[in-house]
């Protein structure tokens, strides 16, 4: 009887963990002239265009779940950065996760993408399109091998290295997040060109997709920016420590609460709560 309950509670905190957030249901996006509020990941965004689905350099992934929104910028970066991978015969962008209709916090998978500047792209570069079904259901490529350490050989394709090349060097980027393993391998094949590594940060998972974020638009007053990556490519003792073994007494990550929505997000979560009533 004690297993049953403990289990039960157990699904019950699992249930409530997944459930969906108040910006889930916000289903349009917020009129008004395009801005991303507050952190990458505690925002959100009015004004935010849905990046088109149909498309000749470019394929949106689970369209179902409609994350595929996002300040302009952010959809001028996606067209640019295809448009540049098919001028170059390097195969079809593939893109996965960007925003909610008027950004804010997923119930899971995402910590970040908050504000409209965030996307997900996978490192993929196929040469023919993928069918719908493929698109709804996508298998990722994992690119890591299973010691964490290095890239699968098989796998690793020079498009993909040009693919990361190509979006760091972009001047809307800041910081372009993979696998360690990932970073390691741009390391070794950058050559004496090193100045865009700066912007690529290794990042737990990523094993199969790069997520790209962008700057801040300069109108945007109430979007906050990180402070830049440190100075260099990136791929000394920073990328090296990576690999080391966790320190004695390293764990989990304590998870905290969120933290309070910057008051023009709030104030956009309140007013959708009344047109519900």
């Amino acid at each position: 009887m004690k297993k049953s309950l403990l289990a039960l509670c157990a699904l019950l905190l699992s249930a409530s963990s997944l459930a969906a957030t108040p910006w889930q249901r916000v289903e349009h996006p917020v009129s008004g002239s395009p801005r991303a509020i507050g952190q990458f990941a505690n925002g959100c965004i009015i004004g935010a265009q849905a990046l088109p689905i149909e498309a000749e350099n470019y394929q949106v992934m689970r369209q179902d779940q409609r994350r595929y929104f996002g300040h302009p910028d952010l959809i001028l970066f996606i067209q640019r950065l295809s448009t540049r991978v098919s001028n170059l015969g390097l195969g079809e962008v593939l893109i996965g996760d960007m925003g909610m209709a008027a950004g804010g916090r997923f119930s899971s998978g995402h910590a970040s993408h908050q504000s409209g500047l965030d996307v997900d792209i996978w490192l993929q570069l196929p040469k023919r399109r993928w069918t719908a079904q493929q698109l709804l259901k996508p298998q990722p490529l994992d690119l890591v091998a299973a010691d964490g350490k290095q890239v699968v050989t098989r796998h690793w394709q020079p498009e993909i290295n040009n693919l990361i090349k190509l979006a760091a060097k972009d001047n809307d980027v800041t910081r372009i997040f993979v696998n360690p393993a990932i970073k390691r391998q741009l390391c070794a094949d950058a050559g004496s060109d090193r100045d865009w590594l700066r912007k690529v940060r290794p990042w737990f998972g990523h094993r199969a997709h790069m997520h790209v974020r962008l700057r801040c638009p300069p109108e945007s007053l109430e979007c906050r920016d990180q402070a830049p990556p440190p100075a260099g490519d990136g791929c000394g003792a920073e990328l090296q420590s990576w690999f080391e073994p966790a320190k004695p007494g390293a764990g989990t990550p304590v998870k905290h609460l969120p933290p309070p929505l910057p008051p023009s997000c709030q104030a956009l979560l309140d007013s959708h709560r009344l047109q519900e009533r």
